[in-house]
């Protein structure tokens, strides 16, 4: 299994190698793509949706995302794992968000990311580093931000935003951020911010001109039938394969031929004549 370090996620924009990076939530998740090779693993705060169920990725808290993140660690993965900040863990104070922070980076995270590009936000970003935590930042579309966005939309179309968004960037590059996520922004606009800062960015929704792509697990290997957000694409048809795997295993079960023989262990007959005779 190759190791992945931060300073090799920086070096593939230098060499202008693209890369992968993919949510996990679990144990098992997070070995399937340590296997794949990954160089990065973001728990991100969509465990909100597709582990707890919630509708949008505000109600999960920081003991629910200490959780997932000890799993994902317990994988001992090669990847680099970043851990994502939920919403309110890090806005109150400065206190409370290196506190927070500090926190994932002790149960094994090797970075946190935070939505966002503020003078506060920066501010918490250039406290983070300078305390030994690297960090990720988000911008563009923020999910954490629905309620003011009043839900999902592209971000950056107009003149205006799209100046936003370059200065948010130039901003977290400044504050001392290692790489930045672009979400749902116009792939041109992605393009010029890729080419305007040396720190690498993580397109989602964002087209291909992006140093690294990342997506939801679940997403890419089609676990949930219903939903398929506009920026992600289903390599596998996971859902009806498990499904039809769990009808399989009712149908053997009614039918008797499981558990076959290859299932379970048989007692020697004498002892089980000895015990029989017991009672």
């Amino acid at each position: 299994m190759k190791k992945y370090y931060i300073k090799d996620i920086v070096n593939f924009k230098k060499i202008g190698k693209k890369f992968c990076s993919i949510t996990a939530y679990d144990y098992m998740s997070a070995k399937l793509i340590s296997d794949a090779d990954f160089p990065l693993i973001l728990v991100g705060d969509s465990a909100s949706m597709v582990m707890y169920g919630y509708c949008d990725t505000t109600p999960i808290t920081m003991e629910e995302m200490l959780l997932v993140l000890k799993a994902v660690i317990r994988a001992d993965s090669g990847s680099v794992v970043v851990a994502d900040m939920p919403f309110m863990s890090y806005q109150a104070s400065l206190e409370e968000a290196i506190k927070n922070a500090g926190k994932f980076i002790k149960c094994g995270a090797n970075a946190v990311k935070v939505e966002g590009a503020s003078l506060d936000t920066c501010n918490k970003i250039k406290h983070f580093v300078s305390s030994g935590i690297p960090v990720v930042g988000h911008i563009g579309l923020m999910p954490q931000s629905i309620n003011v966005t009043s839900g999902y939309s592209v971000q950056g179309k107009s003149r205006s935003r799209a100046k936003q968004i370059i200065r948010d960037a130039l901003s977290l590059h400044k504050s001392g951020a290692f790489c930045v996520v672009l979400e749902g922004i116009p792939s041109q606009l992605a393009k010029l911010i890729t080419e305007k800062i040396s720190i690498p960015t993580i397109g989602i929704g964002s087209g291909p001109h992006c140093d690294g792509q990342i997506q939801v697990f679940h997403d890419v290997l089609g676990l949930d039938k219903s939903f398929l957000p506009k920026h992600s694409k289903r390599f596998f048809n996971g859902y009806d394969s498990f499904l039809s795997a769990l009808h399989q295993y009712e149908d053997d079960v009614a039918q008797g031929s499981f558990p076959s023989s290859e299932n379970y262990t048989d007692i020697d007959n004498s002892i089980l004549e000895d015990i029989s005779e017991d009672y």
